[in-house]
């Protein structure tokens, strides 16, 4: 049986055909953003890391990790009955500073969060 040799080159073409089309609309879906980049000079606008606003959803975003999703501990120690170990200026002064022993480490929540935050977890 004899085979077509002109058939793989026709197929070739078609794929890059195919192809040419596919990256060309993909060109016309981002040109606006090609747009705003010019308009800018070049420059791209950092993404803006959007900040928690209550005491449990900063605890997701920042501690979950560590203290675990039923504050059991995981690395960090269990944070259920926490209140009953510690006063609030306590465990406000180690969400805010950290602390060497355990390596906590200072930043993770923010400053102005620091006492919902321990309050909050009095509460658990």
């Amino acid at each position: 049986m004899k085979r077509n040799p002109i058939m793989p080159f026709v197929v070739i073409m078609v794929v890059g055909v195919l192809a040419m089309f596919l990256f060309s609309f993909k060109g016309i879906g981002d040109s606006k953003q090609l747009a705003d980049e010019i308009a800018n000079g070049g420059k791209q606008e950092a993404p803006t890391e959007q900040v928690a606003s209550n005491p449990e959803d900063i605890y997701k975003q920042s501690c979950l990790a560590c203290h675990g999703d039923q504050y059991q501990g995981a690395v960090g120690p269990a944070l259920k009955g926490v209140g009953d170990r510690r006063t609030k200026e306590e465990i406000q002064d180690i969400i805010s500073t950290g602390t060497n022993n355990v390596a906590m480490p200072k930043g993770l929540v923010p400053a102005d969060k620091a006492g919902e935050v321990a309050e909050w977890l009095m509460g658990l």
